[in-house]
């Protein structure tokens, strides 16, 4: 039933023609459509593509071929699938909105078919207004990556975004507590034409501290440790502050015990999450989470002058921010990395019909594909997968010149083991990629 129900919210379908518009009757259910599919009480969102020939509908329907027909502002089609199942599909145009129903019956049991109902929209084609630069303060901070938070800007793909963020406990670049910790965002930020199957592109301006401290502890997280380093450590967690000296570009411990009174970490902000909302059907998960859709990524190479790619899930893609880092060694082994506020300046873009996996990162001299999953080895997995997806989509090849890529050039990296899930990332230095660029041509 789940390929079914996910054929079903494929549904998308024109506005309603009048004289007073400028638009072709012959061709008004013409182009690409969104939709909002009601499910048993859960909202699905897709698009499709659909043709129009005098009366004559065709088109695809997910990845199945449809064939219908319009009557004024009625119209019918069917759809298959390669399963032998069926959407039966019958509606009116009414208001700029088409609302109708729809019968599904799975190819596996044809004796119990279903209902729904839908309305659908026209796709909004990307702006073609110059870029624009937003300065947003923001009032309020979301602890979930939810994509029923009311969004707080709307801008179009292009544009750039300067605004700031609180500390993973909440506070500002005043020291002042604003919101609950647990990571609270910035944003949601809603992109004008991005829909569910497109990549939303993150280019990171600027990342610059605004503050002159930042806060950590010092206990190591249980993935970290054997048995025996367990017992050593069980008398650590107690917070640390950190002295952030902006000008000489490092930071130190405030209060430094015996034998750390010399030492310094260069500072190199990041931002530990970078996010889309999850989809309608899933559960909001919390803003310590990570996933497909970003998230807690602490990833310590999302620093100024990075692109993070992530997937699409809803109408605007609905883009989080925040959990800046002064610094951060490999695998966040505190739970918590020098935490502090931040001054942040990115642009959005949006590239349609295209959708990672995994989030991706790329930077000047590499291109990385994260993997974020319940275990090392899973995430390992993912971001090998990842990879060669970026290989086969980007480059054309073949498993056999994925795997001599990956087994000559691949480097592995343990971003971060803090959380519920892991991340591990996989580099590829962009030296290589350019032998493959020329060879594609």
């Amino acid at each position: 039933m789940k390929r079914c129900l996910g054929l079903l919210s494929l549904l998308i379908f024109p506005l309603p023609y009048s004289h007073a518009q400028s638009v072709d009757a012959k061709q008004a259910f013409a182009g690409k459509w969104i939709s909002t599919v009601d499910v048993f009480s859960s909202q699905i969102y897709m698009t499709i593509d659909l043709k129009q020939q005098d009366r004559k509908l065709t088109g695809k329907f997910g990845n199945d071929a449809l064939e219908g027909t319009v009557d004024g502002n009625s119209y019918h089609f069917l759809a298959k699938d390669e399963n032998g199942g069926t959407e039966e599909v019958t509606g009116r145009l009414e208001g700029g909105t088409l609302r109708g129903d729809v019968i599904e019956t799975p190819g596996s049991d044809p004796k119990h078919p279903f209902r729904y109902t839908f309305t659908a929209t026209l796709v909004k084609t990307r702006s073609a207004a110059p870029p624009q630069r937003h300065e947003f303060t923001p009032t309020v901070f979301y602890r979930q990556f939810s994509p029923f938070n009311k969004s707080v800007l709307t801008i179009n793909p292009g544009d750039t975004i300067h605004t700031t963020t609180v500390d993973a406990g909440g506070a500002d670049e005043k020291g002042v507590r604003r919101v609950l910790g647990g990571n609270p965002e910035t944003g949601p930020f809603y992109v004008e034409s991005a829909m569910p199957g497109d990549t939303l592109v993150v280019h990171i301006n600027k990342l610059r501290l605004n503050r002159d401290y930042a806060v950590s502890d010092d206990q190591l997280v249980e993935r970290a440790m054997d048995s025996r380093l367990a017992v050593k450590m069980k008398d650590t967690g107690k917070d640390v502050r950190w002295k952030l000296d902006l000008a000489a570009g490092t930071a130190t411990p405030e209060k430094p015990s015996e034998h750390l009174v010399k030492y310094t970490v260069p500072l190199r902000p990041m931002l530990g999450c970078v996010a889309t909302a999850v989809g309608p059907t899933q559960a909001p998960p919390n803003t310590g989470d990570s996933g497909g859709f970003g998230g807690n990524m602490d990833f310590n190479e999302i620093v100024e002058g990075a692109t993070v790619y992530l997937p699409v899930s809803n109408p605007g893609a609905l883009l989080y921010f925040g959990d800046g880092h002064a610094a951060q060694g490999d695998g966040e082994l505190n739970g918590n990395a020098l935490e502090t506020s931040m001054d942040v300046e990115v642009t959005v873009d949006v590239i349609p019909g295209k959708r990672p996996p995994q989030p991706r990162v790329e930077n000047a001299t590499t291109a990385i594909a994260l993997g974020i999953g319940g275990s090392i080895e899973d995430a390992f997995r993912a971001a090998t997968s990842n990879m060669a997806s970026w290989l086969t989509d980007d480059y054309k090849l073949t498993p056999s010149e994925i795997a001599q890529v990956l087994g000559t050039a691949a480097q592995y990296k343990v971003a971060e083991v803090a959380d519920r899930n892991v991340n591990v990332v996989l580099k590829l230095d962009k030296e290589r990629l350019k032998t493959l660029t020329q060879s594609a041509k």
